[in-house]
């Protein structure tokens, strides 16, 4: 029997409830599939760094490379660490270390969910450049405390990296409905953002069965809201994408159903799945934290590690609970209600 070795890095707040959700349901989906998933808990946190200095060993990286994938639940407690502390001590180092570039965000309302457009039809794949671009980590800041003080925070954009986000893309939009917006602001940043344009530009050549358009990310952002069904693929530099894909959360019934992969598509490093609901410190200990993100995001690392079938099952079982009711609104169903949903439905 094939066997996948998952790394699971519950992580903070309600990380640690949502992962131990979509767990049960991965293992269960691989029982029915016929294949195996092997899983080592890793307690890399917020706690972890109170009580050691840091958010993962010094050898972590090396650790997470012996896996074939990796499942995340949620880093972060203000309260407790800097969110700058907690990113760059463990998910951002992530994944450059694995040069997971591309992350993957689909947006799409279940059965049974209303967003707060209550608009039916849209079917967007956000893919967001995922190791350089405005959150490469180059500036400093100097004269502090001064009024002298000076902070600098510079966005680098390589050739390599635009180029590839933009034909993975690209070819994202082929197997969909061949339909791709890349999102710049080109008309402000003369420098990066037309460079990104450039780029773009030249490789529409090489796929003219896709259709391109170029928008600004505030005329993008008012098409979400307005007119989201238009959109197909949309592609975005790590700022302009990290914030979309929060606005395509929120028209798909928020944060918890949003789902995430972080993709290495050249598959030398493991690629690591994620919801992106953050770690909610205030709802952690209520255990209504909705898992719905969690699974769908296993469901992407099942496709992704190729037991496809098995990832479809799971996206119906999601499918039909919500469409129940279970799941569906923010708090009215606890954790392990709206897993055992999903149990049943698999089943």
């Amino acid at each position: 029997m094939k066997t996948h070795s998952v790394a699971l890095v519950p992580g903070d707040g309600i990380g640690v409830a949502v992962t131990e959700a979509a767990w049960q349901v991965l293992q269960r989906a691989a029982g029915q599939g016929g294949f195996g998933l092997d899983s080592e808990i890793f307690d890399w946190s917020c706690d972890r760094y109170l009580e050691t200095g840091r958010m993962m060993p010094e050898d972590g990286i090396e650790t997470l490379r012996r896996f074939d994938a990796i499942l995340l639940g949620a880093v972060g407690w203000p309260a407790k660490v800097p969110d700058s502390v907690s990113l760059h001590g463990l998910l951002l180092p992530i994944r450059k270390a694995f040069d997971q570039y591309a992350n993957i965000r689909p947006h799409r309302l279940l059965p049974g969910v209303e967003g707060p457009l209550r608009k039916e039809g849209f079917d967007i794949l956000c893919i967001r450049e995922n190791t350089e671009g405005e959150y490469s980590g180059a500036g400093g800041r100097v004269h502090q405390g001064t009024d002298a003080e000076v902070a600098v925070e510079t966005a680098i954009f390589t050739r390599r990296g635009v180029e590839r986000i933009l034909r993975f893309g690209f070819e994202q939009a082929r197997r969909r409905r061949g339909r791709l917006a890349s999102v710049t602001k080109s008309n402000a940043q003369k420098y990066s953002m037309v460079f990104w344009d450039e780029v773009t530009r030249e490789l529409a050549a090489e796929y003219p069965d896709v259709e391109v358009t170029s928008y600004h990310i505030d005329a993008i952002a008012a098409r979400f809201v307005m007119a989201p069904e238009t959109l197909d693929v949309v592609v975005a530099s790590n700022l302009f994408g990290d914030i979309l894909t929060d606005l395509g959360a929120a028209i798909q019934g928020g944060l918890g159903f949003a789902a995430s992969a972080n993709i290495n598509p050249a598959r030398t490093a493991p690629s690591m799945f994620e919801p992106v609901h953050g770690s909610a410190p205030d709802i952690a200990h209520l255990g209504i934290a909705n898992p719905v993100a969690a699974i769908w995001s296993g469901a992407m690392l099942l496709e992704h590690l190729g037991e496809t079938e098995a990832a479809e099952r799971v996206i119906a079982a999601i499918e039909r609970t919500t469409a129940a009711g279970i799941g569906a609104v923010p708090g009215r169903h606890r954790t392990e209600e709206i897993t055992a949903a999903v149990l049943n439905a698999l089943d």
